[in-house]
């Protein structure tokens, strides 16, 4: 079997995963299953550890093109829609400060959102560095662009030199497709892989269940 088909395969099985997981029909049957929302709806929350960045990334562009300001109140996130408004909850001191998203991130287990500085000051985040935190989704700045159909990918590595890159690109290549570097913003100077297409963030994450068994740092990453 071809490197393509054995990434077909995989990718067709985890998408039965995701379909069976969510208690949707499954071969054989004639319904169709419901398109999933295009973005989480207001009221959505997680829960898990918060981080910060300030320098040496203020001035620098996020994710979403936008120059990184460290005294705004934003926050990067890997799946939530750029311009989501998210309400993040310190459970230790039970401070809240209310952030916008606009860039990708954080790409450590365990971490959900990262917070800029002046948001992590309001809650108390500056000494500590992490906390354990609730973030609950209130709304967007753009609603219509959140309505847009989304697409996710997995990130599987991020090398500061794009030989080395390159390198782990082949090594991917000969189960998985497409495999694609991308130059990153945050921080420059880094390079990015990327697994696969996908327009449902269920299927995504089952994809990336099962690559875990065999790559470390996957992370599902919505790139529209």
């Amino acid at each position: 079997m071809t490197s393509a088909r054995r990434a077909s395969a995989i990718f067709a099985c985890a998408a039965l995963l995701a379909a069976a997981l969510a208690g949707l029909p499954g071969c054989g049957k004639k319904k169709r299953a419901a398109r999933p929302p295009a973005a989480p709806s207001p009221g959505w929350t997680e829960t898990g550890v918060a981080s910060w960045y300030g320098n040496p990334y203020h001035g620098r562009k996020t994710s979403s093109g936008e120059v990184f300001d460290m005294n705004q109140m934003t926050a990067a996130h890997r799946t939530l829609p750029f311009g989501a408004m998210v309400k993040v909850t310190n459970l230790e001191n039970r401070r809240t400060v209310m952030v916008r998203i606009n860039d990708r991130g954080p790409f450590v287990e365990g971490r959900i959102i990262d917070l800029s500085r002046a948001a992590a000051r309001e809650i108390g985040l500056l000494g500590l560095g992490l906390a354990r935190v609730r973030i609950e989704l209130t709304g967007y700045t753009n609603p219509e662009a959140a309505r847009q159909p989304p697409l996710f990918t997995i990130q599987a590595g991020s090398f500061a030199e794009r030989a080395a890159a390159e390198r782990y690109q082949q090594q991917l290549r000969r189960r998985y497709e497409p495999v694609d570097i991308v130059a990153s913003l945050t921080p420059p100077g880094t390079f990015r892989i990327f697994v696969g297409r996908f327009g449902d963030q269920r299927e995504a994450e089952a994809a990336a269940e099962q690559m875990r068994r065999e790559v470390k740092d996957v992370f599902v990453v919505r790139i529209r």
